[in-house]
């Protein structure tokens, strides 16, 4: 079971069409950054997050420097990242894939991939 979700991305109309698609984890509770510097921030604050879901391109800091950061400090390093992004250059997915990214989505997405995406990082399935 998913405990708390940390959506990374700086629109708000995105955070909430993850909010809509993630309902179907019970009892998972949603935290929001609206950059990387954010996500560092909640992490730190929010103890229990299971899962990131993170975009890439933000400002401050973007989402490739925040993977980057968190796959080098031993506190997130085993912390499953999908990255979802609307920059779906194959170079970009593998740089992902390589930072240490569980999945790699481009936006736009069918909620199918997504589900499939969260099973195969955290073994956590939606409610039906």
């Amino acid at each position: 079971m998913l405990r708390k979700i940390l959506i990374v991305d700086d629109s708000t109309l995105i955070q909430h069409m993850y909010e809509l698609f993630l309902a179907r984890y019970r009892g998972a509770r949603l935290v929001t950054a609206m950059n990387g510097a954010a996500a560092l921030d909640a992490l730190a604050q929010e103890p229990e997050i299971d899962l990131v879901l993170l975009d890439i391109n933000m400002p401050v800091m973007n989402g490739l420097e925040l993977l980057q950061r968190m796959k080098s400090e031993p506190a997130y390093r085993e912390l499953p990242v999908i990255v979802i992004t609307t920059q779906g250059k194959d170079d970009d997915v593998e740089r992902c894939l390589k930072l240490g990214a569980s999945a790699c989505l481009r936006k736009p997405f069918q909620t199918p991939e997504l589900y499939k995406a969260i099973e195969q990082a955290t073994g956590a399935k939606p409610s039906s």
